[in-house]
């Protein structure tokens, strides 16, 4: 939320970390970023220019007339936007709203797919998310529909303390989420983008699934402690059921359908089979994932 079939290998059968120009000169030059004002998508925009890539923005409130640079009208709610950001396009960073566990999202992504492969569009890198059922089966959609794919699926983002669902009762001084006392292994989202960068321009990540978490699992009580650390200021978390949370989310304007989905989601997610940490970042990137208290300290340090 941003979280094996034989045509699908997990990270653990990765044992080399080849990189740099070979795999600049050998990889894309025109990368579509779908969601592209978003956490991860203006991140990985941002590197992919940084290593000479040519990005095309997609976004609901881009240009509807493309280019094969620059920004373009991409929603995710209007499928008629789809063809025309992924005209001339050599790769794609995929980032499905609302999420691929979301209702519809397995024939959207069948769809998107055959739209990228229609307009010979070689290479897509999809986020996932983590223990998703649903997602899978959204993830081997868009894999059938035949341009090479790989998989990143993300624990729990850190920043959605900071730039999402969580920033403003953070502000407030309180966390309140359906996670009980269970432990997540948060990933710092400048991770994540640095590996999905890597997945658009190294031939080796090619079919390969990589599943990226932080290197150690918190509770969101652990987080909130490490939060009020680095602000200065006390932040508490308070435990939600999921009916309470899905009646905040009602009062902040969500639908009931989609307060109850939300809700529903948080709560399976979080029954801790999502707590081991993978050394997902180390193998594609060559270092240690970034710790949550290195991200507390950047976001809330100031604060």
């Amino acid at each position: 939320m941003t979280t094996q079939s034989d045509t699908t290998r997990t990270d653990d059968t990765r044992t080399d970390n080849t990189r740099g120009d070979s795999a600049r000169s050998d990889g894309a030059r025109t990368v579509l970023v779908t969601s592209a004002t978003g956490k991860t998508g203006h991140r990985v925009a941002a590197g992919l220019e940084a290593r000479g890539v040519r990005v095309r923005a997609g976004s609901r409130g881009g240009s509807r007339g493309g280019s094969r640079g620059g920004a373009v009208r991409l929603d995710w709610e209007e499928p008629e936007t789809w063809g025309p950001a992924l005209d001339g396009a050599d790769a794609a960073y995929v980032n499905y709203y609302p999420d691929l566990a979301a209702p519809g999202a397995e024939e959207a992504m069948r769809t998107f797919g055959r739209l990228a492969a229609e307009r010979e569009v070689r290479r897509l890198t999809l986020l996932s998310g983590r223990g998703e059922p649903e997602a899978v089966r959204a993830e081997e959609a868009l894999r059938a529909a035949g341009p090479e794919l790989t998989v990143v699926r993300a624990a729990f983002f850190a920043q959605n303390f900071d730039e999402g669902l969580l920033a403003e009762g953070v502000a407030a001084g309180a966390i309140a989420f359906p996670a009980g006392g269970t432990a997540e292994p948060f990933v710092d989202v400048d991770d994540l983008a640095e590996v999905v960068v890597e997945t658009l321009l190294g031939d080796e990540h090619v079919g390969m699934v990589h599943e990226l978490t932080g290197p150690r699992a918190l509770t969101f009580a652990e987080v909130a402690a490490e939060i009020t650390r680095a602000a200065g200021r006390e932040v508490v978390y308070v435990p939600m059921t999921e009916g309470e949370f899905a009646g905040m989310l009602t009062g902040l304007g969500l639908s009931e359908p989609e307060a109850a989905w939300l809700a529903a989601l948080f709560t399976a997610l979080l029954d801790g089979h999502n707590t081991p940490v993978t050394d997902g970042v180390k193998r594609v990137l060559g270092r240690e994932p970034r710790d949550f208290s290195a991200y507390a300290a950047r976001a809330f340090g100031g604060s």
